[in-house]
């Protein structure tokens, strides 16, 4: 099954990693261990212990005289540093590298992997643009979810889900689509979606529905494979909800979420954690809807709008080409 090999996986943000905490990734069907030592060096490894097979990211870090720190394995306390290297007892030198290294590209805050194959994409300057631009807000639900990775993309590409999966949390009674921009593994897509009148009981239990206006105007950037970027505004400022997806193994696939914003008014600083809060809720949702579908269940009827859909199967289909037909439409 594809996993769209030679794509690059923005695989954690450096706020995720604390100094000297061992964090767990999932790559093509393989686990490392990535860790941030107190020069802040990111350092990733193959999380197999090579004596007896132990999760390294279950073990903890130790900080050398030099600010560097090793990895130590939980089951026998074995020490190996960023290269995979160990010394083992008694013998009081450094042995060949033990662990195959992840391959990194650290751009500021984004630690991106192509996960050792050959890449076929470059890297989407984006997320950069967005770093330099607004305030970074924060990272959010982390989720490992049961499915293959086509069918993570379909979802978070099917712009008619709104007004099912996420209705308890928006309260959005249709979507109109508006338009769609096909530039092959980029695109654009801008929605519109009418909110059903909330009672003040509702907003005291559901205080998201405060931020909403009447009408919700969306506008989503999407780049095949591995990340949608919603641009939101309020009265009170604009935001950026980037999405992210990684395919952690033919039937596991990876989402979370990080959020950055402009204030245009002092009452956005306080929302932010309502941003996050929201953006937490939707991941819940969408990955409690994909374990409630049939694999391979064949689709008998289409919807208006399934343009996204659309478009990342025949950009799933043709990978790394990008082929004909082009999707746009208003």
């Amino acid at each position: 099954m594809s996993m769209l090999e030679g794509s690059p996986w923005l695989i954690v943000h450096k706020s995720m990693l604390a100094v000297n905490k061992p964090f767990k990734v999932s790559l093509y069907g393989k686990d490392y261990v990535l860790w941030k030592d107190a020069k802040d060096n990111i350092n990733a490894l193959e999380n197999a212990c090579p004596h007896m097979g132990a999760m390294l990211s279950e073990g903890w870090c130790e900080e050398k005289e030099d600010k560097a720190s090793v990895v130590v394995c939980p089951f026998h306390a074995l020490e190996f540093d960023g290269s995979g290297c160990t010394v083992l007892p008694g013998s009081q030198k450094k042995s060949l590298p033990q662990l195959e290294k992840l391959d990194l590209i650290i751009q500021g805050d984004f630690i991106w992997s192509y996960g050792g194959k050959e890449p076929k994409q470059v890297i989407p300057n984006i997320l950069n643009e967005i770093a330099d631009e607004y305030d970074f807000i924060g990272c959010t639900a982390d989720t490992s979810i049961k499915c293959d990775f086509m069918s993570l993309l379909l979802n978070m590409h099917d712009y008619n889900h709104q007004n099912g999966t996420h209705k308890s949390l928006f309260k959005i009674q249709e979507v109109n689509f508006e338009k769609f921009i096909d530039n092959g593994h980029h695109s654009h897509a801008y929605l519109n979606m009418p909110i059903a009148l909330s009672s003040l009981q509702e907003k005291m239990n559901n205080p998201g529905l405060f931020l909403f206006p009447k009408v919700l105007k969306a506008h989503l950037e999407n780049y095949f494979p591995s990340v949608v970027i919603l641009h939101g505004e309020t009265g009170a400022g604009i935001f950026k909800q980037v999405h992210l997806f990684v395919p952690e193994s033919p039937m596991r696939s990876r989402t979370y979420c990080m959020m950055f914003g402009l204030a245009k008014h002092p009452i956005f600083n306080l929302l932010k954690q309502k941003f996050l809060d929201l953006a937490k809720v939707v991941i819940e949702q969408d990955s409690d809807i994909l374990g409630k579908i049939y694999p391979n269940s064949p689709q008998k009827i289409k919807l208006n709008n399934e343009v996204g859909i659309d478009w990342v199967r025949r950009n799933f289909d043709n990978y790394p080409q990008i082929v004909e037909p082009n999707l746009s439409r208003a």
